[in-house]
């Protein structure tokens, strides 16, 4: 690819699209590599999501044509980015065929731009239907996913130019640096939101137990384990509590892992009274185009959804994200959250709903990431992520608005398990000391509280799930956990808390108070 071309000189023609300065430098950059390199060189391309990256490339092909006499190939994994592909393309004047499944190749030799899904390219390849002997640009959108490798075979002759917002591939076992030469790092997160091209995040983070998580032999956690903790009746009633709080009657997008789970949220929200719709892949192209308008047309709108919207979907109208699924993947992340950075003129920030400790385990989004180094030594980032037992030895309980204020009176309702564990035993006391100060500092709460006993023991009644989470703490820290053994611990506790109370809340209320309870 000798012949130089830039990209100031192809954005004097008016063109679907008008390219902002960073567009085009990245334009100028990646024409540099054509020149440069040889003709069969890999070249990966990172911009955010929301950065424009279907804009540019699709400039990148109306330059080529241009310039050159051999043809391009759009790469796709999906039928829905195919058709967005092919309508950008369209909006850049570059006339292009879709090859799908239904797709007449008889007229192949009239286009000079093809783009095709991943699956229908390959069966067509291998068919010999397809002739690719002139193909000389290959794009590869969402390239960090493993379905295209499989194609490279077909095109050793040609540049191949991946686009990606995440250069970190969706199999630890077949990273990106096996296939591409070159990363080429775009705009930050922080810039587009800085330059106003993107909507700022706020981001509000639930703690979620998730040792009960299978991962599976992709790396994720599987669906059955997901779906076993996201449909219990506390954490869809914590959902329906932060859906209240933070964006009630704002348009909210919520991402699951799992079909079953997804119909879960749908009925708890329907019930609720809420409009919410579901959307999975077993929706009918008719199903799901009816369900995105309405989506798109209603303000208030709730769409809880599995996996289908994580790409090629924009939506700019939508306020609020949720994440009600925990995962491994820093990409699948990234994009669920990208689905919400969308900016609109009365649109400058979007809010994140974390119920998978997803923030606590990749940072926030935007965070100033090191793609250069996650894209030469992948598995070095992902053995430095945090485990679950590791981030949630971090947890804090945080008592529930309406139980806190029945303990107004106390300014600090907190006891650190971990941190009273870790004094006690660089002292040499024994590990029960840390539960016997636990219930003194419980009893304390309730007796400052309450007026006499009987006050005192009903609101120790009301601590049960900070008494879990206390034991939770306690026997991960004494490295026994067996369901016998907690279940004993837990109403051994309870039971101590009210001895506690009945014998001692006198003598304790007087000195908390400075006098004695009325008799």
């Amino acid at each position: 690819m000798s012949e130089n071309v830039s990209a100031g000189e192809s954005t004097e023609k008016k063109t679907g699209k008008e390219l902002y300065a960073y567009q085009k430098g990245a334009i100028n950059e990646i024409f540099k590599r054509f020149e440069d390199a040889p003709d069969d060189y890999h070249l990966l391309y990172q911009l955010p999501t929301g950065g424009g990256k279907t804009v540019i490339f699709s400039e990148i092909v109306r330059q080529y044509l241009k310039h050159h006499k051999r043809r391009v190939l759009v790469m796709t994994h999906r039928v829905e980015l195919c058709r967005q592909t092919s309508g950008m393309l369209d909006g850049f004047g570059v006339v292009n065929k879709v090859i799908d499944s239904k797709a007449n190749l008889d007229d192949q030799d009239k286009y000079s731009c093809f783009v095709a899904m991943v699956e229908t390219l390959n069966n067509r390849l291998n068919d010999g239907k397809l002739d690719i002997s002139d193909i000389g640009l290959v794009i590869i959108d969402e390239a960090h996913y493993n379905s295209f490798t499989k194609l490279f075979k077909f095109f050793d002759k040609s540049f191949i130019l991946g686009v990606t917002a995440t250069p970190l591939s969706s199999n630890v076992k077949l990273p990106m640096t096996d296939n591409y030469q070159e990363l080429l790092v775009g705009e930050t997160i922080e810039s587009l939101i800085e330059s106003e091209f993107l909507a700022k995040p706020e981001t509000y983070s639930y703690n979620v137990g998730l040792t009960s998580l299978v991962v599976g032999s992709n790396g994720d956690y599987t669906v059955k384990s997901s779906e076993d903790l996201y449909t219990n009746n506390d954490m869809l009633s914590k959902l329906v509590q932060a859906y209240q709080v933070h964006s009630l009657g704002k348009k909210t997008l919520i991402f699951n892992n799992g079909i079953n789970t997804s119909i879960h949220v749908y009925n708890t929200f329907k019930e609720a009274g809420y409009p919410i719709a579901h959307l999975d892949n077993t929706a009918s192209k008719a199903e799901r185009r009816q369900i995105l308008d309405w989506f798109k047309n209603t303000p208030s709108a709730i769409l809880t959804s599995v996996s289908i919207l994580t790409t090629g979907f924009d939506e700019p109208t939508i306020n609020t994200i949720i994440l009600n699924r925990a995962t491994k993947s820093l990409s699948l992340y990234y994009q669920m959250i990208g689905r919400g950075s969308r900016i609109l003129q009365n649109k400058s920030t979007f809010k994140i709903l974390d119920f998978g400790n997803n923030f606590q385990r990749f940072g926030p989004w935007g965070a100033d990431l090191d793609w250069e180094k996650i894209f030469r030594s992948p598995n070095y980032y992902l053995e430095r992520l945090a485990d679950d037992e590791e981030i949630e030895s971090h947890f804090s309980y945080e008592m529930p608005e309406e139980l806190r204020n029945l303990f107004a009176k106390t300014e600090d309702v907190t006891f650190d398990i971990r941190k009273v564990y870790i004094a006690a035993i660089a002292k040499g006391e024994s590990s029960k000391v840390v539960l016997e100060r636990s219930i003194k500092q419980q009893a304390k709460i309730c007796i400052e509280n309450s007026e006499d006993v009987y006050d005192a023991i009903d609101l120790a009644r009301k601590l049960g799930e900070d008494i879990d989470f206390r034991i939770g703490r306690y026997t991960k820290c004494i490295s026994r956990s067996t369901h016998n053994f907690v279940d004993w611990l837990r109403e051994d506790y309870r039971t101590k808390l009210r001895f506690y109370l009945r014998d001692n809340f006198d003598r304790d209320f007087e000195e908390i108070h400075g006098y004695p309870p009325e008799e």
